[in-house]
């Protein structure tokens, strides 16, 4: 998992409420047995005409949006199913973080668990800055992790919150199979003392 500390770069408004798991990422793209190609599928219905071409009017593919690291998102993002597809396309497509008011709890989960850092803030603030990154210059923001700050384009610093296990797991890029391979001493000795207690399960 790629680590999270300080990012820069251009922010897209989507601040739409009860966006879903179908319209991140819609069901013709879960056939695949890998995650290939899963960055053509975020948003597909929205970033595409019916015959293929991409959609002019969809803020992902205009400049400098199409460039997006963040997205600042309506209530209620990721609802719907619990596909880990979506949050798969998103990180292809190379959004590293997002930000809203609220966030639907398996989608939460899985981004927590690819890398991708959600950021919870009133919604009246969410609003404040999907309206300031809707403006092409004043688009770009710097997310510092470790200090828990977005920083705005014009230097308005907003503070922000964060579980502290979520913020060290994603600060060392680690997954719940490389922080379990961090105590591999403390189970090998758990182990060895509870065998030697109880031999007989040996």
């Amino acid at each position: 998992m790629e680590p999270f500390t300080r990012e820069q770069g251009v922010a897209a408004p989507l601040l739409s409420a009860n966006i879903d798991t179908d319209v991140i990422m819609p069901k013709q793209f879960l056939k695949g047995i890998d995650r290939a190609g899963l960055d053509r599928g975020v948003f597909h219905d929205l970033r595409f005409l019916p015959e293929g071409g991409p959609n002019p009017e969809f803020v992902l593919n205009r400049a400098p949006w199409r460039d997006a690291r963040f997205l600042v998102v309506g209530p209620n993002f990721g609802c719907g199913s619990s596909r880990e597809h979506a949050v798969w396309g998103l990180r292809q497509l190379g959004i590293r973080a997002l930000i809203g008011s609220s966030f639907a709890g398996i989608f939460f989960d899985n981004c927590q668990r690819n890398g991708v850092l959600l950021i919870e803030l009133d919604q009246e603030r969410v609003g404040e800055i999907g309206e300031w990154v809707s403006e092409a210059g004043s688009a770009t923001l710097e997310i510092d992790l470790p200090a828990q700050t977005i920083t705005l384009a014009n230097g308005v610093v907003v503070a922000f919150d964060i579980d502290g296990l979520r913020k060290d797991v994603l600060i060392s890029g680690l997954d719940a199979i490389d922080r379990t391979l961090t105590m591999s001493d403390r189970i090998e000795r758990f182990e060895a003392r509870h065998f030697a207690d109880q031999p007989w399960l040996a």
